[in-house]
This record gives structure tokens, C-alpha cells and sequence, in this order.
């Protein structure tokens, strides 16, 4: 069959001949329809995922749509090693795979499963997100932080909050449900009092999926701001903007933070796979949008590179 072989630590995957998968006891064999180019497809193909394994040759990508041996349509997620859903077949645990509504189509169900995975789980799940609270979603103009505005939205959020550096996507954001907008292209001092602003008011939980600056500033202002020890819980999701920020040791003392992550470990998979089955059955009465190219997966070269954060690619092996 064809696929995304990885051949070697660091290597681009390749787009070439690769073993069938043969039928496992608890398993089912998949015919693959749709595969989104993740973020966490790229890191474990680059070996620098947490979870990646170190063993090659192995087939890209950590989830997909698909069929069954029966023809049932299902979302798919962690394949049986040294298997991948970047190919034409992929064998999977039958508990990671999630029956599709006929509502949701293969290419756009694979395209908002992690995305939206992401914030359904870690508002539900990690934040224990109420109702009424209000949501700051730090780094929401690519594809998962429009994502994350829309679930608030869905879930209850009484207020929301965006920071993004696109401008037009930034703007966009308040027809996505978003209340207020903060550009992050703006100096500290200013980045700061923008922050410290909104947490006088109140936030109750702040969705991550940046890490780096604008987190740090994100702490030291609502440990400023929350004079009456305000509870924000802050929910680390994603890392683009740098893996590591120095934060001094007084903004958790100041302050009722509570740092917690959201993702594969500090969720487990089953509850993260609640979290997908949420999504799809959310998509068409949320009118959860997500921006998507779907393309052949024989074009894996062209694509593996892309860095729009706003529009998902999906391969399709066909």
C-alpha cells in the first residue's frame, strides 16, 4: 500500500510503498478516507513528540476517518504501531475507534477532531468549565483558538476573551463568538495593562495555545489585577510561541492560580476520546467552522512543510 513512510530520526516522511496491515484480535483493519496534517503528526514523525517511540521505519499520522471491515464510517485515533493513518489502510485498538454521524463528512470530521478535542477537553475535563464563567483563549486566530472560541461559545461562556497577532483574523474572531480582541503585536507594558484589565473583571479560566511571552504576561497580570485572590485557572494546551517562560515565584503565591495542562497524559485517552465524540456531535448544531484543504496524499511533499496555522490540511489517500 502507499503511505507517509518515516524512515529515520528527523527525516521527512516519504511518500512510497509500505506492508499492509494484517488483521490483530481486539483491532480492526481501516480503509482510510481523511488524515489531517497535526501538529502532533509532525512532532512524532520528528521524534520530538513526548510520546513519539524511536523505532523505525514507521507510518506518519495519529488519526483519521475511515471504514470498517462492515463499511461503518469511524474516526480513528492512535494506530497500532509501526502503523499510521497517513496510508491507505491502518489497523487500530477497537476502543480508538468512534462511530461518525452522518452529519459530518470523512474530510471535515478529521480536520476538527484534535482541534477541537483540544478545548472541548480541556474546558470540560481540565478546567471543569461553569456555565456563565468567562474563557480568555491566549493565541486564538489559528485554526484550534478560532476552534476553542466556538466550543466556549457553545458551552455557555458568559464572556470571551482573544488574543491573536493577525489582525483580520483577530476581528473575525467576534463573529466566531469572541466579546473582546487583544492584539499580542503590541509592547509589554501595554500587552500588560490590556491583561490586567480584563482580570479585575474576572477570568475564570484561560485556554493556552501559546506558552512563551504573552503566557508569562498572561500570570504576572492576573496575579496583579486579582487583588481579592480571583480563581483563574489556567489551562496550557500548546507551546508555538517557546517551550520554556521564567516566572517568578510570587505570581503563584499573589494569586489563586491554579496551572494545569490539557493533552495526551494529563487527560486519558478514553475521556480525550469522549472529548472528540462531543465535538462531531456539537459540529452542525454549534456550527463549529474549521478552514480545510484536502489534498492527495501523493502530494505529501508539497504540503508536510505548510506553516498556514489557519487552514487544516487534510490528506486523502485516494
Amino acid at each position: 500500500m502507499k503511505a507517509a513512510v518515516v524512515k529515520g530520526a528527523g527525516q521527512v516522511p516519504v511518500y512510497e510503498d509500505f506492508d499492509h496491515p494484517h488483521a490483530l484480535a481486539g483491532h480492526h483493519l481501516i480503509d482510510v478516507a481523511a488524515s489531517a496534517l497535526s501538529r502532533i503528526t509532525r512532532s512524532k514523525a520528528a521524534g520530538s513528540h513526548y510520546s513519539a517511540s524511536g523505532a523505525f521505519p514507521f507510518v506518519a499520522g495519529v488519526d483519521g476517518t475511515g471504514r470498517l471491515e462492515d463499511g461503518q464510517r469511524v474516526y480513528f485515533f492512535a494506530p497500532h504501531a509501526p502503523f499510521g493513518a497517513l496510508a491507505e489502510r491502518s489497523l487500530v485498538p477497537e476502543a480508538n475507534c468512534i462511530p461518525l454521524p452522518d452529519s459530518i463528512d470523512d474530510v471535515t470530521a478529521a480536520a476538527i477532531a484534535i482541534p477541537g478535542m483540544s478545548s472541548w477537553a480541556a474546558l470540560t475535563e481540565r478546567a471543569r468549565f461553569v456555565r456563565g464563567e468567562t474563557v480568555l483563549v491566549n493565541g486564538a486566530t489559528g485554526a484550534s483558538g478560532r476552534l476553542a472560541v466556538q466550543i466556549a461559545k457553545y458551552l455557555g461562556a458568559g464572556k470571551i476573551i482573544a488574543t491573536g497577532r493577525n489582525p483580520v483574523s483577530l476581528e473575525s474572531l467576534k463573529r466566531a463568538g469572541a466579546d473582546f480582541t487583544i492584539s499580542l503585536e503590541q509592547d509589554e507594558s501595554s500587552l500588560s495593562r490590556a491583561f490586567e484589565s480584563h482580570f479585575r473583571q474576572g477570568v475564570d479560566v484561560v485556554l493556552d495555545y501559546l506558552w512563551g511571552p504573552s503566557a508569562r504576561s498572561l500570570l504576572i497580570a492576573a496575579a496583579k489585577a486579582s487583588a481579592d485572590a480571583y480563581p483563574v485557572r489556567f489551562v496550557q494546551i500548546g507551546a508555538i510561541s517557546g517551550a520554556d517562560i521564567q516566572l517568578p515565584a510570587a505570581v503563584l503565591r499573589a494569586t489563586a492560580i491554579t496551572l494545569l495542562g490539557s493533552g495526551i497524559g494529563s487527560v486519558t485517552l478514553p475521556r480525550l476520546l469522549h472529548a472528540v465524540k462531543e465535538v462531531f456531535t456539537a459540529t452542525v448544531p454549534a456550527g463549529l467552522q474549521i478552514a480545510t484543504e484536502a489534498v492527495p496524499l501523493a502530494d505529501l511533499n508539497l504540503y508536510w512543510g505548510s506553516s498556514d496555522s489557519q487552514v487544516r490540511t487534510v490528506f486523502t489517500p485516494g
